[in-house]
């Protein structure tokens, strides 16, 4: 039975409690809850609401799965007491030092041995979006700002600011040159920032890119660092989906220039990496922080003791990312059905008339609907996004959410569902720009 509380007058709480800026009402997570309340089956709910706003990768999973069953002592204690015991009771926070070994070499194997990572570099925390928020803490303090390129992750608005008290002031890129970030993009939101009397602390890139499903360029990666240097604030580089490139000659890490300047200016810079995109299992909140500054990492370290990993999660993914047969295999077959599956929706897209930003990694494409558009606006782009959503039942994320400058934008994930389904919302879409060139012509 339910407890039925009787209306009090209003008691007070703090300001993160009452706070706006954890950004749960963007029509990002709007669209999530269209799904929940009518989520698509293909058996039991073929009119519902496809979920193609969640960058999820589902597309290997199988591979985990076959490990798991052929190698059962990764989720099992081995015979008797002493592993059960020992994994139990450690409350260490560095963490397992055969996992943090383990995320080091596939740091290194995923980005085909040209950059080095040292295990004692490792920070733990309890996903990507605790090692960023947790770098923010430590990096800023409430008020400064961290410059972001645009168009970024909606959760950044949560994960940076929220409990941080930290400012977002966007680096605004635009489709001219494929919302590639530029000097001049770089040095105008420095400005900007300047001009609202924020200190900055630091630049924040995701690389590869969400929402564009695309790279950083060597040359501009250098010149994000030379800004950063030149500026004297920090670099922290989102890598959790530099595993999931197409081709690993595709992605560049800032650890790659780092390496080719011999560390020179390493200490500002900061890499974030997690398990949730590349291997798939975002259920088991595994992050990374890399530091090159010694202090940072100390920081971190201790600062994690508020965002620990289980040990037997450790003990686990420290098993299966040891054995180098299956990591091999699996990032090899892993990129090449993430690359079949954005032909798929790039080729289902194109044959509609519709066209994407050229992409090569992620678990989305980024696609351009501006001239669906009644007028060239954010309001104009929400308005199309709720047809597609409620009519449609497709949820997409409308660029606006991701802080676009260009209305008619949307990241449409791909990965986080069966081929089939896939072309069930191509269909979909089909229908719906068939319906529209019939009511121009009408």
């Amino acid at each position: 039975m339910a407890i039925e509380i009787i209306e009090q007058p209003s008691v007070g709480l703090s300001k993160i409690a009452v706070s706006e800026t954890h950004g749960e009402d963007s029509p990002y997570f709007a669209g999530w809850k269209a799904y929940d309340d009518n989520p698509y089956d293909e058996s039991n709910n073929q009119s519902g609401v496809i979920q193609m706003g969640l960058a999820e990768n589902q597309v290997s999973f199988d591979l985990l799965e076959k490990y798991l069953e052929e190698h059962s002592e990764a989720s099992s204690w081995g015979k008797g007491a002493p592993g059960f015991r020992e994994n139990a009771l450690f409350q260490d926070y560095h963490g397992l030092k055969s996992f943090r070994q383990a995320m080091a070499n596939f740091m290194e194997q995923i980005r085909g041995g040209r950059a080095k990572f040292d295990p004692d570099r490792i920070v733990l925390t309890a996903g990507a979006t605790a090692a960023n928020e947790l770098l923010t803490f430590i990096l800023a303090d409430p008020g400064d700002a961290l410059l972001v390129p645009t168009p970024y992750y909606p959760g950044f608005d949560r994960d940076l600011r929220w409990r941080t008290g930290v400012k977002i002031v966007p680096i605004h890129c635009d489709s001219s040159n494929n919302f590639q970030v530029t000097p001049q993009a770089l040095e105008a939101a420095y400005q900007c920032a300047e001009s609202m009397n924020l200190k900055v602390r630091g630049v924040l890139i995701t690389n590869p890119s969400n929402p564009l499903g695309a790279t950083i360029q060597r040359s501009v990666l250098e010149e994000i660092l030379d800004f950063a240097t030149r500026k004297n604030i920090h670099l922290v580089s989102d890598e959790i989906y530099s595993g999931s490139t197409f081709s690993s000659s595709e992605f560049i890490s800032i650890a790659e220039i780092l390496e080719a300047r011999d560390y020179k200016d390493s200490e500002r810079v900061h890499i974030v990496y997690s398990l949730s995109k590349d291997l798939g299992l975002p259920g088991f909140r595994v992050g990374t922080i890399y530091s090159y500054n010694d202090k940072v990492v100390t920081t971190a370290r201790r600062l994690s003791s508020f965002t620990l990993i289980s040990s037997q999660t450790q003990h686990l993914l420290a098993c299966m990312l040891s054995n180098k047969e299956f990591t091999e295999n699996y990032i090899k077959t892993n990129r090449e059905r993430l690359s079949k599956r954005y032909d798929m929706i790039i080729k289902g897209l194109k044959k509609t008339g519709i066209e994407c930003l050229k992409g090569n990694a992620g678990l989305f494409c980024w696609m351009n609907l501006s001239t669906l558009l009644e007028e060239p606006t954010r309001e104009s782009e929400l308005a199309l996004w709720k047809i597609i959503l409620n009519e449609v039942k497709l949820n997409i994320s409308p660029g606006s959410s991701c802080h676009c400058s260009e209305p008619g934008w949307f990241r449409v994930c791909f990965a986080n569902m069966s081929e089939q389904t896939l072309g069930v919302a191509l269909e979909r879409i089909h229908k719906f720009m068939e319906q529209r060139k019939r009511k121009e012509t009408q």
